[in-house]
């Protein structure tokens, strides 16, 4: 261990305020923030909202202060297709149903995990990581899948947001502190040997505590509603008494067996062409599992390129914190010149961030449009879920250097994957570890 010594730290003062370039910078630091003082002003000249492929699709969304963008964003990729196939104008999918059965099923997802390692110590890492966030807003595509498939889905009219969905940190930490006590009781009943059925008539009472508190804060999911439009010709229609189930099939027309997670993580314990999960990562427990396949960057941009020239926009995950001037909607590689500011070298590759926990998936968008020079995308248009307050109506600008260091999933159609892509995919994935870097939720 090395103290620090009082004459290194008098010399640092003296170096400092012999720097006049730094005292300048510091009157603007002091006065402005450092982001504020180090935005550089080509970022945004660079990267002007037009692209030379632009998808129509209406207006963003807005998920408040929630962490559901991964949701937003898998919703919002449905009703794309919703209304052009249906002629509909300003129509947007039930975030709030969805909402609320993905923290159903989380909690029972959570019961299954803390059964499962209930014999291991409370300091153990494993359920150390279970407690630390029981449940949590965000999750993946294969997780919110599931719940399409075991769900359907609802017009937004059949269930608005509320208060919880739309602020939800009261909703989280009521649920969490609910079910870090009954993983009290669950490990208790296993550890005095309790039978199977005895634990699961706990588990019956316990998810029906859960169900009652999603259901006074998020209000009863509907079982029938009746679905009612004007589409963009003049045509009224009205369905009636339809169930979720019978909407998804009718309306969302998706085939998401035929969408597949591709990542780009370039660390050396993920080699390319190889398919990845994740332990413990999940909503449903009988849901579709979570699988990647990682490939080079090039690659990665190549299969969102080609959904996006077929007409149909692209869910991806990215770390929207880094390098991103959130009011003007830009994220950009050169967005803010740290290392000129401090006279610092903060420069890292998108593998050491990985590695070091500088970087991980946070935010989840919608890639719906880029811009082409020579056929070599430059920039991307993305719809983003934060409102029409932000950035170009809602819309993003992401620089095609931000794509390459700070996106790490997209989803496509497993039909745009070449012939090594498609063999790779079929392949028994490698399970990581439930805190690695891929198991992050886009929860922002």
């Amino acid at each position: 261990m090395s103290a620090i010594n009082q004459d290194e730290t008098a010399a640092f003062r003296a170096a400092f305020l012999a720097n006049d370039k730094q005292r300048a910078l510091q009157r603007a630091v002091w006065k402005n923030g450092i982001k504020a003082s180090a935005e550089n002003e080509a970022a945004v000249v660079e990267n002007t909202p037009l692209f030379s492929l632009d998808l129509a699709t209406g207006k963003v969304a807005n998920q408040k202060k929630s962490g559901r963008c991964w949701m937003f964003a898998a919703l919002n990729t449905v009703r794309h297709q919703m209304t052009t196939n249906f002629q509909l104008k300003d129509f947007e999918l039930s975030q709030n149903y969805t909402y609320f059965w993905d923290k159903y099923e989380k909690a029972n997802y959570f019961y299954d995990n803390i059964i499962a390692t209930a014999q291991e110590p409370v300091t153990s890492r494993k359920v150390a990581f279970l407690l630390a966030t029981p449940q949590q807003d965000g999750g993946q595509w294969d997780m919110v899948v599931s719940l399409f498939k075991k769900y359907g889905m609802v017009p937004k009219t059949a269930m608005p947001e509320t208060a919880s969905s739309e602020n939800s940190s009261e909703l989280n930490a009521t649920l969490n502190q609910l079910l870090r006590k009954q993983a009290i009781t669950l490990r208790h009943l296993v550890a005095n040997q309790a039978s199977a059925d005895d634990i699961d008539q706990h588990r019956q009472a316990f998810l029906q505590d859960v169900y009652n508190v999603l259901a006074m804060s998020l209000g009863l999911p509907p079982e029938h509603f009746d679905f009612e439009f004007r589409d963009t010709e003049g045509n009224f229609v009205h369905e009636k008494a339809m169930t979720p189930q019978a909407f998804f099939e009718k309306y969302g027309r998706m085939d998401f067996d035929d969408y597949v997670s591709i990542i780009n993580a370039p660390t050396a314990d993920k080699p390319f062409m190889q398919t990845y999960t994740v332990d413990m990562l999940g909503n449903v427990v009988d849901g579709k599992p979570v699988k990647y396949l990682n490939l080079p960057m090039s690659e990665l941009k190549e299969l969102a390129l080609k959904q996006l020239q077929a007409g149909e926009s692209v869910w991806f995950g990215c770390d929207v914190g880094q390098s991103s001037i959130r009011d003007k909607g830009i994220m950009a590689a050169n967005a803010y010149d740290l290392n000129a500011l401090f006279d610092v070298d903060f420069d890292m590759t998108k593998a050491q961030r990985l590695a070091y926990g500088e970087s991980m998936m946070t935010h989840a968008m919608v890639l719906t449009g880029a811009d082409l020079v020579d056929q070599v995308p430059t920039k991307w248009k993305v719809e983003n879920s934060w409102g029409d307050k932000v950035g170009a109506d809602g819309f993003f600008v992401m620089s095609d250097a931000w794509m390459d260091q700070y996106t790490y999933q997209i989803v496509v159609r497993k039909d745009l994957l070449s012939t090594q892509q498609q063999a790779a995919l079929a392949t028994e994935p490698k399970v990581l570890g439930p805190w690695d870097p891929m198991g992050a939720l886009a929860n922002n």
